[in-house]
């Protein structure tokens, strides 16, 4: 019964603490958007988006990290032989990954913070991608353990990543290219009116 709460807990933290990541790096990108804006705008837009950088790292993302490690230690004590897996050392492995990603967010967090991010809107896009991917990764090990499947199957999911992740970024350059078209256009319309 112990190893089923600890699960259905880990689960839970899993969810809270992905939907943070998630989201906290889309504030990153906001935040250093905010740039482009004239004052007041852009002072308020990035105190706004430090506040809620803070809390959402604070009371939703390492919580749910924290729960998630938590419920994983809980379940190892329970089955303590899947230890011995392979594919769970590689998960794990990944696992760590996740936990210096989650880390460097809190680094980057202070770096907006200071005004010394030089992180571009666009490469935190792709650097919001990362979880994704290792999301991905972890889930496939988890159901499939040592039988992950290397066929064609598993080649199309790749394949679905990697065409996500470069429509997220071609639909990020586009908005980025129709903003300035815009700009351009405010600016000669003041011009036409001399």
């Amino acid at each position: 019964m112990a190893y089923l709460w600890f699960k259905a807990f880990h689960l839970v933290g899993i969810v809270v603490w992905f939907a943070g990541l998630f989201y906290l790096v889309r504030l990153f990108i906001y935040h250093v958007e905010a740039n482009q804006e004239p004052e007041p705008a852009r002072t308020i837009l990035k105190n706004q988006y430090q506040i809620m950088e803070k809390r959402l790292y604070n009371i939703i993302t390492t919580p749910g990290m924290l729960v998630t490690v938590a419920m994983a230690i809980g379940l190892l004590t329970t089955e303590p032989e899947v230890l011995k897996q392979g594919w769970l050392h590689v998960k794990l492995l990944f696992v760590v990954l996740l936990l210096g990603y989650h880390h460097y967010c809190s680094r980057l967090m202070k770096q907006l913070a200071e005004d010394k991010c030089a992180w571009s809107g666009q490469q935190l896009r792709a650097l919001n991608e990362a979880p994704t991917v290792m999301l991905v990764v972890i889930v496939l090990l988890a159901v499939f353990k040592n039988s992950l499947p290397t066929d064609i199957t598993a080649w199309v999911i790749v394949a679905m990543i990697i065409t996500m992740a470069a429509t997220i970024q071609l639909y990020a350059r586009k908005r980025r290219l129709d903003k300035e078209k815009q700009i351009a256009q405010m600016a000669q319309v003041p011009q036409q009116q001399t």
